[in-house]
């Protein structure tokens, strides 16, 4: 079995920086602020979170083969 990674680098669009984070399993994060320039990241279309994103590794119901969140692409 595969384990669920929680760890991500999460690089920063704008400014380039690069920070590690823990995602959350319980929620989706869709907005996340820059430590360095504070620009707020939004996930780019088509992806459910910021980890999707901007990340190293998908958000955890992603690895898992199921979708985040529950929107839907209507």
């Amino acid at each position: 079995m595969s384990s669920i990674e929680l760890e991500s680098v999460i690089t920063c669009p704008e400014c380039g920086a690069v920070t590690q984070e823990t995602m959350p399993t319980n929620a989706c994060q869709w907005l996340y602020e820059c430590g360095a320039c504070h620009v707020v990241l939004k996930p780019l279309p088509g992806d459910c979170c910021v980890y999707c994103s901007y990340g190293t590794v998908k958000c955890p119901p992603i690895q898992q083969g199921s979708s985040c969140c529950s929107s839907g692409g209507a």
